[in-house]
């Protein structure tokens, strides 16, 4: 058996030993039993607990709550590719070395000032021939029995729920290092993800009204292409009434962003997380239930999008003028028709988003990441564009459904049926493929507004002095 053992000297002068993890049988090579023992203060006990918890769940592999040998080595390879990695994004001389003003340059990037004096403490801290620099070894050997599951530099790279806005409201909040959040950086990258996304929108908003009006009205008598039901759009309303509903599209984009934040921090408190970085099951049942805070919230204006973007020409004379009718003629109640399917769209869109993106992250990390971390644009954005992809794939029968609900009371002669109602007389009427309509146009507009806000998003950071 071999065990890791921390000895804590108590009051009484006894040593209390707290097992750190166990295994059953040793290596061939092993032929006796070794002990490590770390000598700490009583009062760094619970600092102790706290580390050991952090390592347990980063190498825990079979949920048993311990490490044996085999998961331990896993965790201290798995974590020093990691430290190599963040080694090389701050070795900006690529010159093996560590020095005060690359530790400088490196957390400036990251929204943090530090004088010279405290880079310079930084370093003393893990220098140990009094070079006041760091090489690898020095590196690896002070950060090696750290979780590396927060590692700044990785987690700035990856980043992509507020860049890549594709114009639907299910993506699950960023998440912010705790210097973001000090500084003021968060509410920069939120103002310049929801101006990515108001372009972004903007520029692919024909796109998305001839998805509505495919999801609502087409059908097998009515088979409505994309070529078709543009110069529909065209002829009925003229070249503007392409950007119909679009108004309201771009102003649900500021409140619900800011909701969706303040929910998922709160949600993090109430989970107990004292991680910057949820892990991604974690992050699923926050962001999850973030996004259906802020749907809530704001899903009124999402019925006043779907009924602009239906609306004939001179049927409405503004938003305002929409709401008033729909209250008037409907009642408050029209205002949350097809809520429930769109709750229900959140969970398979947040939970296939988020499992493709880390899937395919981490397979980049493995196969690429050898010097660097950074994945470069191309590979943001495939990815990016694929989990997003992935997830709308999952949710658009749910969203199809949502949409016709919203438009019943507009559309004359439409039956106001339930949510399983509409289900049944689709797949009877259409068959499973009438789930899918207005798939081609929402496909079509995914690489484009992907593309279109990363180039925003990158240059307004630039503009609100937001470093990459």
């Amino acid at each position: 058996m071999l065990c890791l053992c921390l000895s804590v000297p108590l009051l009484d002068d006894s040593h209390g030993k707290v097992e750190y993890f166990e295994s059953q049988g040793l290596p061939s090579e092993l032929k006796s039993i070794f002990r490590l023992s770390l000598f700490l203060p009583s009062k760094e006990l619970s600092t102790y607990r706290q580390w050991r918890q952090k390592i347990v769940k980063a190498g825990d592999k079979d949920l048993d709550g311990q490490l044996d040998f085999e998961e331990f080595v896993h965790y201290l390879r798995d974590h020093e590719k990691k430290l190599r990695l963040v080694f090389k994004s701050l070795d900006k001389k690529n010159d093996g070395r560590i020095d005060a003003q690359e530790i400088m340059q490196s957390l400036r990037d990251l929204g943090v000032n530090i004088s010279e004096q405290q880079a310079e403490k930084i370093l003393k801290s893990m220098d140990k021939n009094g070079t006041m620099t760091i090489d690898w070894n020095e590196w690896r050997d002070y950060h090696l029995l750290h979780p590396a599951e927060n590692i700044p530099e990785i987690i700035l790279y990856w980043k992509h729920s507020t860049i890549f806005d594709v114009g639907e409201n299910l993506t699950v909040p960023d998440e912010f290092t705790v210097e973001e959040r000090q500084t003021g950086m968060w509410w920069r990258h939120l103002v310049a993800g929801g101006g990515a996304g108001a372009v972004s929108r903007t520029c692919t908003a024909p796109l998305d009204r001839l998805k509505v009006l495919m999801q609502v009205h087409a059908s097998r008598n009515n088979k409505m292409c994309i070529v078709g039901g543009l110069t529909q759009m065209i002829q009925e309303g003229g070249f503007k009434s392409l950007w119909r509903g679009n108004g309201i599209n771009v102003l649900k984009i500021a409140p619900e962003s800011a909701i969706k934040f303040m929910a998922y921090e709160q949600i993090k408190r109430l989970m107990g997380s004292d991680q910057e970085t949820l892990r991604i099951h974690e992050r699923f049942v926050a962001g999850s239930l973030a996004g259906a805070i802020a749907q809530s919230s704001i899903y009124p204006m999402e019925v006043l999008k779907t009924r602009m973007a239906l609306r004939k020409t001179g049927q409405y004379s503004g938003m305002l003028d929409c709401g008033k009718k729909i209250l008037f003629k409907e009642g408050v109640t029209a205002f949350y028709k097809g809520y429930i399917p769109n709750m229900l769209g959140i969970i398979p869109y947040a939970g296939i988003d988020l499992a493709v993106y880390e899937t395919l992250k981490n397979a980049w990390l493995q196969r690429f990441a050898i010097n660097s971390a950074d994945p470069g644009v191309f590979v943001l954005l495939a990815c990016g564009t694929i989990s997003s992809t992935c997830g709308q794939l999952a949710s658009y029968p749910l969203a199809l459904v949502r949409t016709r609900m919203q438009a019943q009371a507009s559309i004359e002669g439409s039956p106001q049926v339930t949510m399983m109602g509409l289900f049944k007389h689709i797949l009877k009427t259409e068959g499973p493929f009438g789930l899918y309509r207005g798939l081609a146009p929402n496909f079509m507009k995914v690489i484009p507004a992907v593309s279109i806000s990363y180039v925003v998003y990158e240059n307004l950071k630039i503009t609100l002095g937001v470093q990459s």
